[in-house]
This record gives structure tokens, C-alpha cells and sequence, in this order.
């Protein structure tokens, strides 16, 4: 069965943007940059929320740009052709290959899951990834710590009452000023 994974960056203090909306000091490094690509080609269908998705339309267009460096093409030749399903209640199109969602998260997810394919299951956005968490669908959960002491925003974590049990699957340290975390939720015993 494919696994769900839910992968951001996020400030020292746990957030994804800043409490003024500001995300600039997510800009990866040329190594961060390059770890993205090789986690992208894992993935066989980008779950977004509708902010998320805004943001990331950039790429649909960015191969034209002339300034782009070879590791920016190669992110735009990887994700430009992966499917995407945009969750939103407010756009009525969506560009590239994306598709709004037809049902709800977690009828998409099963939905997903059952369909023959190859490639994890990716969610985008905190919004989305808190419904996906309360809902029980992250298999995992996938932070890039950046340097930064923000003081609020919007969190990476989903903030429920409910406690999840993680594993240790994966630590990397970057630069010597990023780290990356990858947890697997624990199964029940």
C-alpha cells in the first residue's frame, strides 16, 4: 500500500510561515535544494492545499525562465509532470498537471491508495496535513529544520488532542546549519 508522507520545512520553533505571513527564510541551500530533487522522484501523486498550491504555480512557468541553474530546471522537469489534487473550496481551475478534488481528503487518500501506482502519497500544506493527522492518514512525517526562531505562524505540527507515537527513521544533517527528521508513525501495540 502506498504511505502517506507529510514533508516541510519549518523554523526552529515549528513553524512553516511566519506569524507575518513570511517564509523567506525557507530558501533552501544548493545541498537542500538537491536532497528536494531526490525526495520529489519518490513521490507519485502531491496532495495541496489551495495556498500551497498558489505558491508552487511558479514552476509551471519557471522553465522559461533563463536565469533558472541546472538543479532548478531538473526540480522543474520532476514536478511539473507529477499529478497533483488541489484541495480547495474557493478555485474553480487549476493549472498544469493538477486536478481539484472531488471528494474529500480522506476518500482521496483511500481512493489513492487503492489505485495501482507506484510512489508515496505526498501531502502539502499544514491545513491539509492537520486534517490528514486527525484524521489518522500520515504514515510519515518528513521536517527540514531550518535556522530560525520565528515566534509563531502556522505550525508544522497539526495541533489535536490526540497523541501519535513516532520512529526514528532518518536524520541528516546539511551545511552544518540543516536538519532534516524523518519519522515513521509507530504502529499500536
Amino acid at each position: 500500500m502506498r504511505s502517506v508522507t507529510y514533508s516541510m520545512g519549518a523554523s526552529f520553533d515549528g513553524y512553516i510561515v511566519g506569524p507575518d505571513g513570511n517564509f523567506d527564510w525557507t530558501v533552501p541551500d544548493k545541498d537542500v535544494f538537491r536532497f528536494w530533487i531526490d525526495e520529489i522522484r519518490q513521490v507519485g501523486v502531491h496532495l495541496l492545499g489551495r495556498r500551497l498550491y498558489e505558491t508552487m504555480l511558479y514552476w509551471e512557468t519557471a522553465d522559461q525562465d533563463r536565469s533558472l541553474d541546472e538543479a532548478e530546471l531538473e526540480w522543474v522537469a520532476l514536478w511539473n509532470p507529477l499529478p497533483k489534487v488541489v484541495f480547495s473550496t474557493t478555485l474553480s481551475a487549476v493549472q498544469g498537471n493538477a486536478r481539484l478534488a472531488s471528494g474529500g481528503l480522506a476518500e482521496e487518500i483511500e481512493r489513492l491508495r487503492a489505485e495501482p501506482g507506484e510512489g508515496e502519497i505526498a501531502i502539502g500544506g499544514a491545513t491539509l496535513a492537520a486534517e490528514a493527522a486527525a484524521l489518522g492518514l500520515i504514515d510519515e512525517y518528513r521536517v527540514m529544520v531550518h535556522p530560525v526562531l520565528v515566534g509563531g505562524g502556522i505550525p508544522f505540527f497539526p495541533r489535536h488532542e490526540r497523541r501519535v507515537d513516532l520512529e526514528l527513521v532518518e536524520t541528516r544533517t546539511f551545511s552544518s546549519k540543516f536538519v532534516y527528521l524523518r519519522y515513521r508513525v509507530a504502529s499500536a501495540k
